[in-house]
Order: C-alpha cells, then structure tokens, then sequence
C-alpha cells in the first residue's frame, strides 16, 4: 500500500509542504495551510479534491521501498524521492494541482527542427537523423545517425547527409539552373572523390536522372534534380541538388544537397522529399509547400 495523494511535509525542507501523487513526489510545494493549489498552466480539467477521515488523518500500513535518483535536490546531484512516513499526515481538503500545460508546436528550439538561421529556414529532424557531430565538409545540416567503412577501404562514410548553403557565386539566379548546374558537382564531391582526394567509393561510373521538376519550398517555387549515380565499389546513391529562393535579406538563392546512400543500409528515399516538404522559414511553422503542393516534381 502507498498513501494517497495529498499534500504531506516536504522531507528536504519541513517548512514545506510537498504534493504526493500517489506514487511519487512532484515538485509543487507550498506554505502549510496554503489554501490554493499551484496555479494552473493550461488545460481546463477539473480540480479534484482528496476525501479523508473526519479526523483528517491517513496512516500508512507500508512505506514504499526503492527511490528514483533525480538530479537537484540536496545539492549532491541528486534527489532521493521516497514516500511520505506512516505517521506524515495529508492535508484534509486540499485541491490537486493542476498538470503541466501541453506542449506548443515545434519551435526551432525543438530538438526535431535543425535551424539554418544564415538562410532563414528550418529543417525537420526525422527518425534516423541527427545534428552534425565531428563532421569535416562545411554547411552540413544533418547526417544520419553514425559511420562506417567506406566501401574503398578508406575512410569512414555516412549513410546520409544534407547540406544548406547560399549561391552567392553565380550570376544566374533561375532556381532551374542553377540547380542543374549543380547536380554534377554534387555527385562528384559525393561519390567521387572527397576533399583529400581518397576514392571513398572507388571513383563514379554513371549517373541516370530519376527526377526532376518545379517544387515549393517554404511558399516559395523551386526547381530540384535527383540522379542515381553507381560506384566502382559499394552500391552507390542517390544525390539531389535543390535550390528555391531565400525568404530573408536580399532573397538570395538557397542550394539544398541531398546525398543518400542507395541499399538496405542507406535512408529511405522518400526522407527527400519528407525533408523538403518540411522546410519552413524561421517563426513560421503553418507556411505549406514541398512535394505534393500545387507545384510538384516531375516523374
């Protein structure tokens, strides 16, 4: 048996009393005798109040055994919550607090979004994928989540990776070509050669187009293209080059790559254009586009 809920002194400060839910200690505490209960911080449920004998006691046929180590408290880094002593009493009457408010949307403090701030736009997290840790190529804004031997035996590589960066050294600014021009650079800084000159993957043998076409990102029209490229070595990937215009400063194309490793191992392909569709400018959760919009990819 465990006492009900209801307020019982608090044991790391008896000048307090401390809420018991019944199964462990929360952290609302309050003055003895304090006639309110934490103010409520969202929700609308209603408060529910504890009944107790006319005596206005509980006592307790069994404390409960074990703690859960929680960090603050004592100033140890952790916090030993037990259950109230069989002869601590409840507060007769004494409102239950109210639960934490819900959480809000994602913001780009949520650890599913990845916040470009150079470029004004957000990137979703999704399963499988991480923030950029211990990674040497420039303006990376995720990887999939560990490495491991590339196929040449040199090196280590990532199943996936998704790079942002701004156009800034090209007169064009045609989102269509732009993003063209780009795709076979791409896919040679991808699967060619790196950035010491190692054939990670044995060098490139082919590439084939599987798509390409007008897309919104962010409310704004892009253009991407995605190709299949084979290795000497390893089962090669996929590589996408996306460009849309910037929604900040003086609007300046915004180059989104996309290198996925192709088998079993490698993310699923359609994490493209999840991704894409997920891309929002910063502070605007509701703006809509990507794949799937009223202007989509071809084939």
């Amino acid at each position: 048996m465990t006492p009900p809920p209801g307020w019982y002194p608090d044991p790391h400060g008896p000048h307090l009393e401390r809420w018991w839910d019944g199964t462990a200690w929360t952290e609302h505490r309050r003055t003895p005798g304090a006639a309110t209960a934490p103010a409520r911080r969202g929700g609308t449920g209603r408060t529910k109040t504890v009944a107790l004998t006319a005596a206005g006691a509980v006592l307790v046929a069994a404390i409960v055994t074990g703690a859960v180590a929680l960090s603050g408290g004592d100033g140890s880094g952790t916090e030993t919550r037990t259950a109230p002593t069989p002869t601590s009493e409840a507060t007769p009457g004494s409102p239950e607090p109210a639960p934490e408010a819900p959480a809000s949307e994602p913001s780009a403090d949520d650890p599913a979004v990845v916040e470009d701030q150079l470029n004004g736009v957000t990137f979703p997290l999704r399963d499988g994928w991480v923030r950029p840790q211990h990674v040497a190529q420039d303006d990376v804004v995720m990887t999939t989540d560990g490495t491991y031997d590339c196929p040449a035996g040199v090196g280590l590589c990532r199943h996936g990776m998704v790079f942002s960066r701004t156009v800034t050294e090209n007169d064009e600014k045609s989102p269509e070509a732009l993003a063209k021009a780009d795709i076979s650079e791409a896919a040679d800084d991808a699967y060619d050669r790196d950035q010491l000159g190692r054939e990670l993957y044995g060098g490139l043998r082919s590439h084939q187009v599987v798509k390409s076409g007008p897309v919104a990102v962010a409310g704004r029209a892009g253009y991407l293209v995605r190709w299949r490229v084979t290795t000497v070595k390893g089962p090669g990937g996929y590589v996408q080059s996306l460009v849309f215009p910037s929604s900040v400063g003086t609007e300046s194309p915004v180059l989104v790559r996309y290198v996925f490793d192709a088998g079993e191992d490698g993310p699923p392909l359609a994490d493209m254009d999840r991704i894409t569709k997920g891309i929002r400018p910063v502070g605007d959760a509701d703006t809509g586009g990507g794949v799937g919009s009223s202007i989509g990819p071809a084939g």
